[in-house]
């Protein structure tokens, strides 16, 4: 009985394995079909680009494989576009919105203004590039072959985008090429340190000097020249904020990464359109990039108009030597001029048949020789204005009277300015205290005041005579030949100063009544050395 009861138990434990197992298998076998279901709509989904394996060899689509792979050692494609650096797929965002925005618009302007775009949209991709490589590998040195290498095809972009101007002379175009090529160089923040962001605002503002020529010349006009100024703009702040969010101090590499060479061969090894090195248009939602610009014509392959241009442009050097060989047959065709028709001889000839003037005198030359410089006209030979005395705010005006034969009188405020220009040998008396007063080319005025409270500012006047009644704190010539100043005894810290003045002379008031005037000459000669290595200036002093 006892070995039936055991016999029974072990075939139940055994009953139970086996459940055990059977249902272990049905997991696993559930799990699979998951897996590969989850495998077939993802083929499906990216069938047109086949999938790259790490070394760089491209294989089937995942769908062929999957009845025989492990799910161990299958990767989905999507997983590439996922793991790249957040730099990367920030810039990925800014070339799929703003340089994509600004290549449309360009394709409406169309010409030359299109195909210098398509080689500003190369220049961000290429660009992506270094920031690819940056995030992978370590950083090269500064002057070596590599990192140059690295920086090749990113500087060959920008340089067609500048050549553009340079290829391009249309008037009506010179603004817009203008604009873009002097942009283009902020892309060369990547070599800055440690502040590239100013160094990108700098460069926006360079750009705008002849964008916003663009945009005062279409305003009003054409809303697609304003929406393509305003979308170039874009890309430049856009990219200063990246820079702000990722590369705040410039360029950064991965330290622990691969060596830049290895980098470098990986990125050309790489296609252009998946996952590692350029936005996809399927995890982007943006369309696939716009065909390349048409080839520029080579000297091979001209245009058709070339030639016809080139052969009325230069003429054929072969047929004149032919001729200079012919010796004195080359003049047998000629006549002599006869002095009645000779028109230095006889003026009559001139009004009939005038000599023709080339419209162009700088064809033979290359380049207009400049116009003399125009010489200003006599004081004699200008018209004359009708002199003027009026307060205008706070400012007094004085212009235009000469040879006047009795004072003129202008009662002034502490907050009045006076301006006296073009007042030749005319006598004027200000009464009151006020701010300042200021006289320019006004030969043999005579000037009296009560106080300043600033400044006597004397420019161009000669024979320029001031008497102080009351206090002046300056006097300042500049260029006065000839002029005295009388101070009152209430103005004796006056300060004088002169610059390319001569015969000035300061009239000192005497202590006592009865004394006279006491005249004190300003010097002109200054003498300079050099002492103890530093230079020294002196008044010259004539003794005797």
């Amino acid at each position: 009985m006892a070995n039936v009861i055991k016999d029974i138990s072990k075939a139940h434990t055994l009953q139970s394995s086996n459940d055990s197992l059977l249902t272990r298998l049905v997991s696993r076998l559930e799990a699979a079909t998951s897996r590969l279901e989850d495998i077939a709509s993802s083929a499906a989904s990216f069938e047109p680009p086949p999938s790259t394996t790490t070394n760089g060899s491209i294989s089937a689509p995942s769908t062929a494989k999957a009845p025989g792979t492990t799910p161990q050692n299958i990767t989905p494609t999507p997983s590439k576009t996922s793991s790249l650096p957040q730099p990367i797929e920030d810039f990925n965002s800014l070339i799929n919105s703003d340089v994509k925005a600004f290549l449309n618009l360009s394709q409406e302007l169309g010409g030359p203004v299109a195909e210098q775009a398509s080689s500003v949209s190369r220049a961000f991709a290429a660009q992506r590039r270094v920031l690819l490589i940056s995030t992978q590998a370590k950083k090269p040195e500064v002057t070596s072959s590599l990192y140059m290498e690295i920086l090749k095809e990113l500087q060959q972009d920008m340089q067609r985008v500048t050549e553009a101007r340079e290829a391009n002379r249309d008037p009506k175009l010179k603004d817009h090429i203008s604009m873009v090529a002097d942009g283009i160089g902020a892309l060369s923040w990547v070599a800055i340190d440690p502040k590239p962001a100013d160094f990108v605002s700098e460069v926006l503002g360079g750009a705008q000097f002849y964008g916003n020529r663009v945009l005062k010349e279409y305003k009003d006009k054409d809303q697609t020249q304003i929406s393509w100024v305003q979308s170039y703009y874009k890309i430049w702040k856009s990219l200063i904020g990246f820079i702000k969010n990722h590369y705040v101090a410039g360029l950064t590499w991965n330290k622990d990464g691969i060596e830049p060479s290895q980098a470098l061969k990986n990125s050309k090894s790489e296609p252009t359109v998946n996952g590692t090195s350029g936005p996809t248009p399927s995890s982007t939602g943006a369309p696939p990039p716009p065909p390349p610009p048409p080839p520029l014509p080579t000297f091979d392959n001209p245009p058709p108009s070339q030639p016809a241009a080139s052969k009325s442009a230069t003429p054929d050097m072969g047929a004149v030597f032919d001729q200079l060989n012919r010796g004195e047959d080359v003049t047998r065709g000629l006549r002599r001029v006869d002095k009645s028709e000779m028109t230095h001889k006889n003026p009559s000839l001139r009004a009939n048949a005038p000599v023709p003037v080339r419209s162009d005198s700088s064809s033979s030359t290359g380049r207009k020789s400049p116009n003399p410089p125009k010489k200003p006209k006599p004081e004699a030979m200008r018209q004359k204005k009708p002199p003027k005395k009026e307060l205008d705010g706070n400012k007094w005006l004085v212009e235009n009277f000469e040879n006047e034969q009795q004072p003129i009188e202008i009662e002034a405020q502490i907050q009045h300015s006076i301006l006296i220009t073009k007042c030749k040998n005319t006598t004027l008396r200000i009464t009151g205290k006020f701010n300042a007063v200021s006289i320019d080319n006004s030969p043999g005025l005579s000037l009296i005041v009560d106080s300043v409270v600033s400044s006597v500012d004397v420019i161009r006047c000669g024979k320029f005579a001031l008497q102080v009644l009351g206090s002046l704190p300056t006097v300042m010539l500049d260029q006065v030949d000839g002029a005295t100043v009388y101070l009152s005894p209430e103005s004796l810290n006056t300060e004088v100063l002169t610059s390319k003045c001569t015969a000035v002379n300061i009239n000192v008031p005497p202590q006592a009544e009865e004394d006279d005037y006491r005249e004190c000459p300003l010097p002109e000669q200054i003498r300079s050395y050099v002492k103890n290595g530093k230079m020294v200036s002196e008044i010259v002093e004539h003794a005797g």
